[in-house]
């Protein structure tokens, strides 16, 4: 017999679209809360088509709340920022054609679109609806992208439809979704959880994005780095309590909230804000590409164009990396980023031996969906043990929130 699910003390918010398949989303508020969980359910207008708030209010034994801007209700237009930081994880089942797409691109016309919008969460769309509309390329393309924000998307099951077509487009059984909602909720911190698995009381420096090395006053030395994987480890790590420092190189995203961003342009900048702060930080994540080489002597005119060639002499910048390792603090990690294309392991076992590193996390940027640019990452994480881990292709958020898991993880082991 199958050990009963315990999910005592974890927060679902459960979002039910307009769907014929939102009946079952009364059998699945039942399972959760006789796993323990508090639900919260949202549903659509259309959705009450199907199900009645008052069917899966008394289920999930709270209100059901449908209306983003309901009448006299004082401080009802920021329930959907609440909610957002109260789940542990957000399920939309069922998931029709039209919130698919909706999720897919940020639309916010709903108490359910408004808090998908909130979540600090993970977020799991299970969808439903009639077989050619699930495999028509634009669903396809909106399932896509809803995985490259880094939600979950469970697969549409197979058999026959409302329509009376059989094919792929049933919204997976209460009993499935139950079982990846616990899948899911194991990954994240529980209340209660061991140390280790918050940074509270932590301070972490991370570096994020590219440096600039000018040539003259309009050309530069620079790279295609985005900052978005160094970006995404600073808000992750600041969710989970820790004081977080950004320096970053120039890029084009919004500061991480909850963060203190220090600017720079240049290696020699970003070397100067790095060591200035490192004796303070219990963790050091470099992520930023910092570039190896400046030009040894820019000009302060523009340099003008001939019918010559021209030679352009490079001098080394600071090694931050190698500064940090040899000055690194008791009790300190040191995570390292190496980007190869060639001898990946071999290459990374280096720099971790010839920096004093803990952690190097290595990536080929010629292999898809993976490098400068893509929203996605597959990276191989260098253990301090000397063991390796290949993390399979995620967005970079998920692979902030992997790496973190096994750093913390890591450091509770070796402190007890």
């Amino acid at each position: 017999m199958p050990t009963p699910l315990d999910l005592s003390g974890r927060c679902v918010v459960l979002g039910v679209t307009g769907s014929i398949a939102a009946y079952k989303a009364a059998p699945l508020v039942r399972h959760l809360k006789k796993a323990g969980a508090e639900v919260q359910v949202l549903m659509t207008p259309d959705a009450e088509r199907f199900v009645t708030p008052l069917t899966l209010g008394t289920l999930s034994e709270k209100e059901v709340l449908t209306d983003i801007f309901p009448e006299n209700e004082e401080g009802s237009w920021t329930k959907h920022v609440t909610l957002g930081q109260w789940g542990d994880l957000f399920v939309v089942a069922p998931a029709t054609a039209q919130t698919v797409a909706k999720l897919a691109h940020g639309f916010c016309d709903s108490m359910l679109t408004a808090t998908a919008l909130s979540a600090r969460c993970p977020l799991l769309v299970c969808p439903a609806m009639d077989r050619d509309m699930y495999q028509h390329a634009a669903t396809q393309d909106n399932l896509e992208r809803l995985r490259e924000i880094g939600y979950e998307v469970m697969p549409a099951a197979h058999g026959e439809l409302a329509s009376g077509l059989v094919g792929q487009g049933r919204m997976p059984e209460p009993e499935a979704i139950l079982k990846r909602v616990a899948e899911m909720l194991a990954e994240t911190e529980a209340p209660g959880a061991p140390p280790g698995a918050s940074q509270a009381g932590h301070d972490v420096l991370v570096t994020a994005g590219p440096t600039r090395e000018p040539i003259d006053p309009a050309r530069v030395l620079t790279n295609p780095s985005t900052g978005t994987m160094g970006y995404a480890l600073a808000e992750a790590a600041a969710a989970r309590g820790a004081s977080v420092t950004l320096v970053t190189g120039p890029t084009a995203l919004s500061p991480p909230p909850d963060v203190e961003v220090v600017s720079v342009e240049t290696a020699e900048e970003m070397n100067e804000a790095v060591q200035a702060r490192r004796t303070d930080a219990d963790y050091v994540f470099m992520a930023a590409a910092v570039a190896d080489y400046a030009p040894a002597d820019p000009s302060t005119s523009k340099r003008k164009k001939t019918d010559d060639d021209r030679v352009l002499h490079l001098r080394r910048t600071p090694d931050i990396l190698q500064t940090l390792g040899a000055h690194k603090q008791p009790g300190q990690v040191l995570v390292g980023f190496a980007l190869e294309t060639d001898d990946l392991l071999d290459n990374a076992r280096r720099k971790r031996d010839e920096k004093n590193l803990d952690w190097v996390v290595v990536n080929d940027p010629t292999e898809d969906g993976a490098g400068f640019g893509a929203s996605t990452n597959r990276v191989t994480l260098l253990r301090p043990d000397g063991a390796t881990e290949n993390l399979p292709r995620m967005p970079k958020a998920k692979v902030a929130e992997a790496l973190l898991d096994r750093v913390l993880a890591a450091r509770h082991e070796q402190s007890t």
